[in-house]
């Protein structure tokens, strides 16, 4: 059961290519922000709770037992754009499986006015949460968006990218079917 987590973590971390690290640059381009946590692959995802777009408060801790794919993301953000239909068939392709979370989470800083009428208009199904003053971005030391971390069901983040990227590839899927599939702990 370990070797077939073990052999689905470095699937997906192979399929997202080398762990990308921007921790001194993210550091130098913050003014006056606290120290925060590097969240990092291997390490605990921070919690948070967020409002989603019904209003709805949801917690990270809520969904632990659960893998999370935990998308950073703006309406005004072009590679953003580019990326989430392949989220969308991500979503779409996991829709039957209640232990698969998907959470794009929006750092508008005018929140659900402008991001509603976004997902409305392109159809997007997936759960988004409103972050408008970053301070979720900032506990997971995010340096732009898109940034997308992968946390497994024990709430550890197993792989983590940086930039769009295709998820609707097959060869993501299978690497998250793995995961999925593999026991916790």
């Amino acid at each position: 059961m370990m070797r077939n987590r073990s052999v689905a973590v470095l699937g997906l971390l192979l399929v997202l290519g080398a762990v990308v690290t921007l921790r001194e640059f993210s550091r130098m381009t913050r003014s006056s922000s606290p120290v925060s946590t590097t969240v990092s692959t291997g390490k605990m995802a921070s919690d948070f709770t967020l409002t989603d777009l019904n209003g709805q408060q949801i917690s990270l801790a809520s969904l632990r037992g659960k893998v999370v794919f935990l998308n950073f993301w703006a309406t005004w953000c072009e590679p953003c754009r580019v990326e989430m239909p392949s989220m969308e068939r991500l979503h779409k392709a996991f829709a039957g499986r209640p232990d698969f979370v998907m959470l794009a989470i929006s750092q508008d800083a005018k929140g659900k006015e402008v991001v509603l009428p976004y997902i409305r208009k392109h159809g997007y199904d997936f759960e988004v949460l409103l972050d408008p003053d970053g301070k979720v971005a900032q506990a997971y030391d995010v340096s732009g968006v898109p940034e997308t971390f992968i946390i497994d069901r024990d709430g550890r983040i197993v792989a983590h990218h940086l930039g769009a990227f295709d998820w609707s590839r097959d060869d993501v899927r299978e690497a998250l079917r793995e995961l999925l599939d593999a026991q916790p702990g």
